[in-house]
Parts: structure tokens; C-alpha cells; sequence
């Protein structure tokens, strides 16, 4: 920027995966399976949860917005990987770089804030399965999930802001594959300490309450079943815990020693091999975990292959 306010470079270049030329076909054809595989898996449960009334139920409605969310999450930056992948142009407008970076953190933060909607759902339903009903009344769903968007709104706001004030001078070459808030920091010649403050107090308790209220849920559920034991109940308990706990602990987990444990041996490999497990594994294994493994889906989906066999064969 000239003084604080302008720019001097107008854009950045992304040097994408740290890969050899020969692997570059391999690497384009794997992602662009993981992605696919994202977005369709995501929406058919999208598309499932709101053909089959059987699923039109607090927990599924929940499911709907976390696969929305998923498919917008990793639409951030694997199609412009793919993209730099199969061009020589690397380039990203500064404008670009600093609404994919406002996008990448609305959609991580939401995933994080419908997943502890979704715990303290299956909290309620099996610790208080005859209120139920009554607690998770339509209003406060509808009322977690919104507040679930406008609190990730702020806060990507928030970095987006701070991150438009710093100055850029020179240095425009991004050793990642997104525009990722660490990364510009890095190539930033202005103070940077507001910023990495923030980062540290807000986003920590962005990042790291939700994760706790998860992890508190989860053992109030365990030991709701602990205490009242029963053979089904315990295996069912277990496996809805263990499930989610494996997304939620390789989510948080990569998030959490990315920006709030750095480490002086973090190498960019590692770091983008670390972003790659949470911006594109995650949302891709969250269909299979919480969905196409599930019975109610299971159902569903033959439900409405059923219904639309029978509509076919009459017309």
C-alpha cells in the first residue's frame, strides 16, 4: 500500500503444492476425485435430508447446513489449486487473494459451529430423550443455526479488515496453495502484531471453545450411558462418539498446531500438508462419518430410489 491505504502490488502468486512436474497429472487427478467426491457426497445428503420427511428432524437439519457448508468450504480453494495446476499462470488479484481468504475462514468457522450444534443435539437426545422435543423446539435450532452465521460473519470480517490495512511492498510470492492469513502475514511489511493478537484471542476462542464444548458434550453422553448401562446403548453411544470425535480431533487438531502451536520446525511442506487435512480430507470424510454409514440414511436413500422406481415404471 502507498503509505497505509493502497496497494503497491495489485496481485500474488500461489505456488500451489510442493510437488515434482511429473507428479502434477497424479496430483490434479486425486484432488479433483476428492473434491468431486466432496460435493457429491455432501449434496445427496443435502438433497436426501430434504426429500425423505422422515429425516426432517433437528439433528438432520443440522447435517444439512454442515454438508452445505462443507461443499462451500472446500469450493474455496480446491478449484483454484486444480486451476493453478493446469496453467502456467499462478497469479491471484489482491482482491482475489483477500476474498478467498474472507471465504475460507466464514466456511471453517461454520463448520466448527455446527458441529458443536450437533453435539449438544446428540447431547439432549440421550441424556434427555423424553424433553427431547421440547428443548430442541424448531426456534432454537433455527436460532443456533443462525447464530452459528452471523458469529462467523463477524469474525471473518473481522481478519479481513485487519488483514486490508497491512502493506504489501515487494515480496508477492504465496508458498501455499490459498491465500492462508499465516501465509500473508508472512509476506506483510507493516506491523503485524494487531493482527497476530487477534489471531491469538479471538480466534482462539473461536477455535477453541467450540472444540471444548464438544469434547464436554460428548463426555457428559459417555457418562450418561456409563450410568444407566445397557449393551445397545453403550455400542450406540460409542460409536457415535468415536465417529465424530475422529472428525472433530483431525479438524481441530491440524487447526489448532497450525495457528495457535507454531512450531520453529514447521517447514511449508508440513504446514501445507496440515492445511490439505482439514481444508480437503475433512470435508470429504464428513458424508461417509456422519451420513452414508448412518441407518436413517441408509433408508432414506432407498426410500427414495423406491419412490422413484415406482414413478418411472407408471409413467
Amino acid at each position: 500500500m502507498t503509505g497505509r491505504n493502497q496497494t503497491v502490488i495489485s496481485e500474488f502468486l500461489l505456488l500451489g503444492l510442493p510437488i515434482e512436474s511429473e507428479q502434477q497429472d497424479m496430483f490434479y487427478a486425486l484432488f479433483l476425485a476428492m473434491y468431486l467426491t466432496t460435493v457429491l457426497g455432501n449434496l445427496l445428503i443435502i438433497i436426501l435430508i430434504h426429500l425423505d420427511s422422515h429425516l426432517h428432524t433437528p439433528m438432520y437439519s443440522f447435517l444439512s447446513n454442515l454438508s452445505f457448508s462443507d461443499i462451500c468450504f472446500s469450493s474455496v480453494t480446491i478449484p483454484k489449486l486444480l486451476q493453478n495446476m493446469q496453467s502456467q499462470d499462478l497469479s491471484i488479484s489482491y482482491a482475489g487473494c483477500l476474498t478467498q481468504m474472507y471465504f475460507f475462514l466464514f466456511f471453517a468457522n461454520l463448520d466448527s459451529f455446527l458441529l458443536v450444534t450437533m453435539a449438544y443435539d446428540r447431547y439432549v437426545a440421550i441424556c434427555y430423550p423424553l424433553h427431547y422435543s421440547t428443548i430442541m423446539s424448531p426456534k432454537l435450532c433455527l436460532s443456533l443455526v443462525v447464530l452459528s452465521w452471523v458469529l462467523t460473519t463477524f469474525h471473518a470480517m473481522l481478519h479481513t479488515l485487519l488483514m486490508a490495512r497491512l502493506c504489501f511492498c515487494a515480496d508477492n510470492v504465496i508458498p501455499h496453495f490459498f491465500c492462508d492469513v499465516s501465509a500473508l502475514l508472512k509476506l506483510s511489511c507493516s506491523d503485524t502484531r494487531v493482527n497476530e493478537l487477534v489471531i491469538f484471542f479471538i480466534g482462539g476462542i473461536i477455535v477453541v471453545t467450540p472444540f471444548l464444548l464438544i469434547i464436554l458434550s460428548y463426555a457428559r453422553i459417555v457418562f450418561s450411558v456409563l450410568k444407566f448401562p445397557s449393551g445397545g446403548g453403550i455400542c450406540k453411544a460409542f460409536s457415535t462418539c468415536g465417529s465424530h470425535l475422529s472428525v472433530v480431533s483431525l479438524l481441530y487438531g491440524t487447526v489448532i498446531g497450525l495457528y495457535f502451536c507454531p512450531s520453529a520446525n514447521n517447514s511449508p511442506v508440513k504446514e501445507i500438508a496440515m492445511a490439505v487435512m482439514y481444508t480437503v480430507v475433512t470435508p470429504m470424510l464428513n458424508p461417509f462419518i456422519y451420513s452414508l454409514r448412518n441407518r436413517d440414511m441408509k433408508g432414506a436413500l432407498g426410500r427414495v430410489f423406491c419412490r422413484n422406481k415406482i414413478l418411472f415404471s407408471l409413467s
